[in-house]
């Protein structure tokens, strides 16, 4: 038998090391795999950062209550570095696994994610937080499952889109599917009383139908109903629109209704420019600000890290924006594109309503601030998020 000579085996050789850059889809094709481009590296930066940041944050914002409480001041702390390990899991798995195999899963995702909505409505296993019955507690743990529902809501829409991308002008095909998902999401958390995490999924539903082509009119139409449907859920109860009007006038209601967004109010104000230090900010310490370590943990980074902190977490949240919008215009399918464009509309409209909360604003509607806040359900689903971002950039054009 004759020996290949060297230019078949370097040619053969060439043959195997381009396979082995090939990645499969999971729809039969396969993708080249380039060197990543900078927005990867980019969104990969703002990520670690925040969720490095975040964690010192609720170390700081909760230890110090902890302690006066008689309980271990690391408690709150040490779920949420479990819970980021585990988001550190889910974000690798994620980044690494084809997105296009994920549309696979899309319908029981859904199914599971809308069971585990009815959940809190069992006696014994709900838990009621800030008059929302939206937590699951399993004896130690405790999670939302709205956070789930979330990802669950965007993956179902973004397939559903994807499979209909001929038929966009058929609003019974597209538009209409979308809206009952997303009614029938927002409808179980208006059910738990959780206003703030239906307003997001309403986000992420109209996003992934904007990316994809919906025509404005009908979209616009379908806005205003969610709103009014919104409004009137607020009205129905006055002890709802006493809230919800609160921001109106912050100082006036200060001793009740605005407490904590008039202390979080005083916390920015405090920080000046270079903050107190971390650790050293005084009013997250006694009632000043309860919710220091979750809804209001911005607060506290404007207090302890000052205006450079706030310029720094507003900042980061917008080159997430950025890098976000670029990744949803270069995605190398529509799937991808769908995907990149709901999550970006995920955590913008998600943080801009808990620091619009925070510094008045806005009305507070309990929302967390997407890797910083304590609770360990919102940042394993944003990690998991900011994953798919991350591998939808790795595969754009």
């Amino acid at each position: 038998m004759s020996t290949p000579s060297i230019a078949v085996r370097r040619r053969q050789a060439a043959e195997r090391a381009a396979a082995l850059r090939r990645h499969p889809t999971g729809r039969g094709a396969t993708v080249e795999l380039r060197p990543p481009p900078s927005t990867f590296y980019v969104i990969a930066l703002v990520v670690t950062v925040f969720t490095m940041l975040g964690l010192v944050m609720v170390l700081s914002a909760s230890s110090i209550r902890l302690f006066h409480n008689g309980v271990s001041p690391w408690r709150t702390f040490n779920r949420q570095v479990v819970w980021a390990i585990l988001g550190a899991v889910a974000l690798w798995l994620c980044a690494r696994v084809p997105y296009q195999r994920l549309r696979h899963f899309v319908l029981p995702a859904l199914v599971g994610s809308t069971v585990l909505m009815l959940v809190p409505f069992v006696p014994g296993v709900g838990l009621e937080v800030n008059d929302a019955s939206s937590w699951v507690s399993l004896g130690s743990l405790s999670l939302q499952p709205s956070e789930f529902l979330k990802l669950a809501v965007l993956l179902y829409s973004a397939d559903l889109l994807t499979r209909r991308a001929d038929e966009m002008h058929d609003l019974g095909r597209t538009l209409k599917p979308t809206l009952l998902v997303a009614c029938l999401a927002a409808g179980l958390c208006l059910l738990q009383g959780d206003l703030g995490s239906a307003i997001v999924l309403a986000a992420i539903v109209g996003a992934v139908a904007f990316v994809g082509g919906t025509p404005l009119a009908p979209m616009t139409m379908a806005g205003g109903a969610g709103m009014a449907t919104m409004g009137l859920f607020v009205v129905t109860s006055q002890r709802r629109v006493n809230r919800f009007t609160a921001f109106l006038d912050v100082a006036g209601n200060r001793d009740h209704l605005s407490y904590q967004t008039y202390q979080a109010m005083i916390a920015i104000a405090q920080g000046g420019t270079t903050g107190a230090g971390p650790g050293r900010g005084l009013n997250k310490l006694g009632d000043f600000l309860p919710l220091a370590h979750s809804d209001f943990i911005f607060a506290v980074v404007a207090e302890e890290l000052g205006l450079i902190g706030v310029v720094a977490v507003v900042g980061g949240f917008l080159v997430l924006t950025y890098c976000g919008v670029l990744v949803a215009n270069a995605a190398a399918d529509r799937f991808g594109s769908l995907l990149a464009g709901g999550i970006v509309g995920w955590f913008v409209v998600q943080a801009t309503i808990n620091i619009g909360g925070v510094i008045g604003l806005m009305p507070v509607t309990g929302l967390t601030l997407p890797f910083f806040s304590a609770g360990g359900s919102s940042l394993f689903v944003c990690m998991a998020a900011a994953g798919l971002l991350l591998n939808v950039a790795r595969h754009a054009k």
